[in-house]
């Protein structure tokens, strides 16, 4: 019978668990993304048991307000295995275990995977400062871009890099045509990891691999991961060009442009190869979000509808949010500050 007592599976100090030296998973965020990806390595980790620890341990947030009495989405998730906000619909496996409290997700965990919008991952990196095991790393599979000060100059910073700045781990980055809920019910897609380090590389495969879900290597982590948060952009446009009833062709074009525009873009900032947008993260991706993905269906119905644009992502996405929108005021003020103007 699968553990359900989240405090005694993570928290024991039995000679069981102390000796176990298979590398322990934690997954940090439980919205639609994340739960997806529970899904996969909740059940890799079983095929894996001479490398991984069997169960997996996922942070939630607990997003009820004061007073709220219904169960959290960890409690749910442990007593339904489904996250019926997020993924509904899609089973949850049994040792993948859920928990309100980051601190108790990611204790003594060996590989963190960081499945959260963007905005939220100071506030987390923050909490997780000098929390983490000696010889952790971790794998960001957020979207978005950031920036830093150097000397009173302004420069693009990868998410990835802040995250290795704030808990001093090594940070890989998974990107790919994944939609949730594709990837939740077993169907067959692939995704790229982009690293530093190949040993990390290698061992981020088999913990992700699997015959439905492919995963290529490559170094080039710095394209890797802008074409992941870049693309949502251009899905954006797809969407826009949706809502006003556009053609095929019109969005054939956006698509073509938002892949010349980004390879443009990444190359300015950071050297790149041409092969890797013809990986999954990189046109496969843009062409999968620019027709199945969120920030296409925010995009058309923000157009069609007279609400803001807080008002439609709540409606459709249950409070998540779409990226493109933040993620393209990033890149605005980042292409101002450099005085860069070949972009529309």
């Amino acid at each position: 019978m699968p553990c359900q007592n989240f405090d005694y599976c993570f928290n024991n100090n039995s000679d069981e668990l102390r000796e176990d030296s298979r590398k322990k998973i934690a997954i940090v965020g439980g919205g639609n993304w994340g739960s997806a990806i529970a899904c996969v390595v909740g059940k890799t980790v079983k095929t894996q048991d001479d490398v991984f620890q069997p169960i997996v341990s996922m942070w939630c947030r607990d997003s009820r307000k004061p007073g709220d009495t219904t169960p959290s989405i960890a409690d749910t998730i442990n007593a339904t295995h489904e996250n019926p906000k997020y993924l509904p619909g899609r089973r949850i496996p049994s040792n993948v275990i859920a928990t309100s409290s980051l601190l108790d997700a990611c204790e003594s965990a060996h590989i963190l995977i960081l499945v959260v919008p963007h905005q939220g991952i100071p506030q987390i990196c923050s909490e997780l400062r000098g929390k983490l095991r000696e010889g952790a790393h971790a794998v960001s599979l957020t979207k978005g871009i950031s920036s830093t000060s150097e000397n009173d100059v302004i420069r693009m910073q990868l998410i990835s890099e802040d995250i290795e700045k704030a808990l001093g781990v090594e940070c890989s980055v998974l990107m790919g045509a994944n939609l949730a809920g594709e990837v939740a019910d077993g169907k067959f897609c692939e995704a790229t990891i982009g690293c530093k380090s190949l040993e990390n590389g290698e061992e981020l495969k088999m913990l992700f691999d699997t015959p439905n879900f492919r995963i290529r290597v490559t170094t080039d982590y710095e394209a890797v991961e802008l074409c992941g948060a870049l693309k949502n952009i251009v899905a954006c446009a797809a969407g826009f060009a949706d809502g006003l009833g556009w053609a095929y062709n019109v969005k054939s074009a956006i698509i073509r442009l938002g892949l010349l525009e980004t390879k443009k873009f990444v190359e300015h900032f950071y050297p790149s190869s041409h092969h890797t947008y013809f990986e999954s993260c990189g046109v496969a991706d843009l062409i999968t979000t620019c027709y199945g993905g969120r920030n296409r269906k925010v995009a058309e119905a923000f157009i069609k509808s007279d609400k803001p644009l807080q008002a439609v992502e709540q409606e459709l996405l249950k409070g998540q949010s779409a990226q493109g929108p933040p993620t393209a005021q990033d890149v605005f003020e980042m292409l101002e500050i450099h005085e860069i103007s070949r972009y529309p």
